[in-house]
């Protein structure tokens, strides 16, 4: 079989069997297909050593640590998948180890950063109003930007979100004050009273749904402005949200549950995030560190 109809099966195959996400599927595709062009050979005559030369040329060009786990992961189930079609006689994927997700620390910004950035938008105009909503409501409720960007109307009440996270997963989340207001300050000023409850909360200037690049690039926007020196995207926000609240005492379970992680070993990330905060805090105030 050749190597596209190989992938097109492959994204067929995770599509129906392991009920991934729709961008979860175009990004395997694309590590898959970016492996393909660098080892420019058949997959039956890969080795273990194109895979960790495939994997040290991305680490070369600054990939983040979590990108690297990811695509590795496309890597071992696309391999695991040839075993499976007898396309191949070995998994190559069973002599990797998966990287353990407390490895990939995350950016988090501070509580002043976040009040900086959030302070940005221009509140005289109208995607200005539309940015703080979507800002407060990012790291007032820790959803991923896709799920921001699906939200309906009626998915907002004055206590709580409805989201749809991966896998057509259905989670409550409980909002703030601060993110509702904004968000009622969007909808009285700028949306009118003609919208209905299953159109998009968050619209474009032309009035099309908001799509996530667009609110990337928002972010990345008014980080600069804020003049925050980390690299930080709306994902940030979502980090932001599950460390601030572990450090003011939130249980790790409750945390799983609005974020929507399936696998508390994921959720679990954060308490060493707070875990480096507190050896900074020692070694810098304790008189012997």
């Amino acid at each position: 079989m050749s190597s596209k109809c190989l992938k097109q099966d492959f994204l067929d195959y995770i599509r129906s069997e392991k009920g991934l996400s729709h961008n979860t599927i175009l990004a395997y595709g694309r590590d898959i297909q970016a492996f393909h062009s660098f080892i420019a050979k058949d997959w039956k005559e890969v080795k273990p050593e194109d895979i960790l030369n495939f994997l040290a040329n991305l680490r070369a060009k600054r990939y983040a640590g979590s990108s690297l786990c990811r695509i590795l992961v496309s890597i071992k189930i696309f391999y695991r998948f040839l075993k499976k079609e007898g396309e191949i006689d070995r998994d190559l994927g069973r002599y990797f180890d998966t990287p353990k997700i407390w490895q990939l620390i995350p950016e988090v910004l501070s509580i002043e950063e976040v009040d900086h950035l959030l302070a940005q938008p221009k509140l005289d105009d109208p995607m200005g109003v539309r940015d703080k909503a979507i800002l407060e409501l990012l790291y007032a409720t820790g959803m991923r930007v896709s799920e921001v960007c699906s939200l309906k109307l009626n998915d907002l009440s004055d206590t709580f979100v409805k989201v749809q996270g991966k896998g057509k997963k259905e989670r409550i989340v409980p909002v703030g004050g601060k993110a509702i207001q904004a968000v009622d300050d969007y909808l009285l000023r700028y949306r009118g009273t003609a919208v209905g409850a299953n159109d998009p909360l968050f619209v474009s200037s032309r009035g099309k749904p908001v799509d996530r690049v667009a609110i990337w690039r928002r972010v990345k926007a008014y980080a600069k402005s804020a003049r925050i020196l980390k690299s930080i995207s709306p994902h940030t926000l979502r980090h932001s949200f599950a460390t601030h609240l572990l450090e003011n005492g939130a249980d790790l379970r409750l945390i799983q549950d609005m974020l929507g992680h399936v696998d508390i070993g994921t959720t679990d990330r954060y308490t060493h995030v707070t875990g480096n905060r507190l050896k900074t805090a020692f070694q810098a105030f304790h008189p012997r560190p």
